[in-house]
């Protein structure tokens, strides 16, 4: 069961890692604000179409959770990848793909000024190392460029992105008693409902681009493989080994999306990339080696 384990959260790490990819794949073919709101649109019709009497039992409870609900999906899932698409437009795959390593060290930063959370030695050391790694991205191999202020758009871009997902994460915590089935489907209506204005505001700009052939093959992987396979896969990861051991797999993301965008990009892959990601990944596996010890949580 836990090899089956690892499998699935392996897969869920590359869809994620690919999702990175597929934003720039999609630089000529669809613009980012008309690609976000088909990615939820595909993705609301396919989760809603295999969660219908789910959705119908756990209405009550959605009813009175409506609201942070939609805040899951504006915030984690529309405001997240509609700046990842923009983000591509100005840097490279391989930048955007290792600066979200910040998130988990922006999550536990975020636990430890509103909630208090534990805080070890090696904690401070670990997210240290890993906020190292992703300004040395962030500056190109230059750290003298973030003395300057002048980072390149798409990496500032990136990092307010990586703010976005890990707010969303911390008020994970609030999340309601629902199927999985519908804390999918109704944070993707949410977020679909909120792509509306922004693919609106690009029209206004005139830089809306509907998807051609190749568009449409990205719009799809990005509903189907980012969005509802890779947390099928997650959650089914979270049930069998717990969510503290899951999490670690997230890390992987930053290492497929690297890998791909000189796979499947021509990217060409640097020292300073590398430095940065063995920064960014060693320093979150030092951080939970060495987390506070808590009691393992009862099994639901």
């Amino acid at each position: 069961m836990q090899a089956i384990a690892y499998i699935c959260l392996t897969i869920a790490a590359l869809c994620w890692g690919g999702n990175t990819v597929a934003g720039k794949l999609a630089l000529g073919h669809v613009s980012p604000m008309t690609l976000t709101l088909l990615r939820w649109f595909l993705a609301t019709a396919l989760i809603a179409a295999i969660s219908v009497p789910q959705l119908k039992r756990d209405w009550p409870v959605v009813r009175k959770n409506l609201p942070l609900l939609f805040f899951y999906g504006v915030v984690g899932y529309t405001l997240f990848n509609a700046i990842l698409y923009s983000a591509v437009q100005y840097t490279t795959a391989i930048n955007v793909a290792i600066e979200q390593a910040g998130i988990p060290m922006l999550i536990f930063l975020l636990n430890f000024v509103f909630f208090r959370t534990g805080v070890s030695v090696a904690q401070i050391a670990g997210f240290a190392m890993t906020l190292a790694g992703v300004a040395l991205t962030a500056a190109h191999g230059d750290l003298a460029t973030l003395l300057q202020l002048d980072l390149n758009r798409g990496d500032a871009l990136m990092l307010i992105a990586v703010v976005a997902y890990s707010v969303y994460t911390i008020f994970l915590r609030w999340r309601p008693p629902l199927d999985w089935r519908t804390l999918m489907a109704i944070p993707a209506l949410g977020a679909m409902l909120s792509a509306i204005p922004l693919m609106i505001w690009e029209v206004s700009r005139g830089n809306a681009q509907l998807p051609d052939g190749e568009g449409w093959i990205i719009a799809f992987y990005t509903a189907i493989f980012a969005s509802l396979l890779a947390q099928v896969f997650y959650i089914k990861g979270v049930i069998t080994i717990g969510a503290n051991r899951a999490g670690l797999f997230i890390n992987l993301v930053p290492v497929f999306g690297t890998l791909l965008s000189v796979a499947l990009l021509g990217e060409q892959l640097q020292l300073f990339h590398i430095i940065a990601l063995a920064l960014a990944l060693g320093g979150i596996a030092i951080a939970e080696k060495g987390r506070p010890k808590t009691p393992a949580p009862a099994a639901n």
